[in-house]
């Protein structure tokens, strides 16, 4: 892996202003003045968050690239720790209109239209942590994946999640994925209940349904509909309705 540059070679701009929560300033023209800007240390080039007024929102994640000049953002929930929103840009005004939005508590669509670079990743945000809304808020951010995967095999996995969550006893369960696994849990995050059989999408069009981690030891398929048909009948018995993974 080549050795990168170092950070004021990249960003002699940023370097110019002493750190990155100045530039940001800087390049806001004014907008994040009364906004707080925070970095793990003093005077960081690559890092900065910054906080929003709603409490259902962690503060927003700003990274440098060390490779190339461009800019990342993440924004979590605080519950579960999932992202609500990212994205890259080499604009760091459009960073600083994304950052003033999350900050201000606008609607994760009205970032997105005041700085266009910022992806949504799908899910929506449930301040108050209903598990019904949640579980509905990850399926909707996993068939958004789905279709934005860019590898071979992607139409069979969108197909999969798709037929998933078309199947009632699956789709009130709350899904997750391991090494793109479809597996489901009677928790949410960040505490999962695992013993529900698991799906998977092969490259080769087969879907494989076990009892176990990927192995397909329930049965192999050539339809996505006949693979959630046995996961359903494979389901434990006496699922209750689905509620919160607290966390220890």
């Amino acid at each position: 892996m080549s050795i990168p540059p170092a950070p004021a070679v990249l960003y002699p701009d940023v370097a110019a202003c002493g750190s990155l929560a100045v530039a940001l300033r800087l390049t806001a023209e004014g907008c994040l003045d009364s906004v707080p800007v925070e970095s793990p240390g003093s005077g960081s080039l690559l890092h900065e968050s910054v906080a929003s007024t709603l409490p259902h929102r962690e503060p927003l994640q700003i990274s440098a690239w060390e490779h190339e000049r461009r800019w990342s953002i993440r924004g979590e929930e605080p519950f579960q720790g999932s992202c609500l929103i990212n994205g890259e840009t080499d604009d760091l005004a459009q960073v600083a209109r994304a950052a003033r939005a999350w900050h201000d508590g606008e609607s994760l669509g009205d970032i997105r239209r005041a700085a266009p670079f910022v992806h949504l990743t799908g899910r929506f945000e449930v301040p108050d942590l209903d598990p019904v809304r949640l579980v509905e808020s990850e399926w909707q951010s996993m068939l958004q994946q789905a279709r934005e995967l860019e590898y071979s095999w992607q139409e069979q996995y969108q197909a999969l999640i798709e037929a998933a969550y078309a199947e009632p006893a699956l789709r009130a369960l709350y899904p997750f994925t391991s090494h793109w696994a479809l597996r489901f849990s009677i928790t949410t995050r960040p505490r999962l209940t695992l013993g529900s059989p698991c799906l998977t999408a092969g490259g080769d069009g087969t879907y494989g349904v076990g009892n176990g981690f990927i192995t397909p030891n329930l049965g192999v398929f050539t339809t996505p509909h006949e693979a959630v048909a046995l996961a359903v009948r494979h389901l434990p018995p006496g699922l209750g309705p689905i509620s919160l993974g607290l966390p220890l």
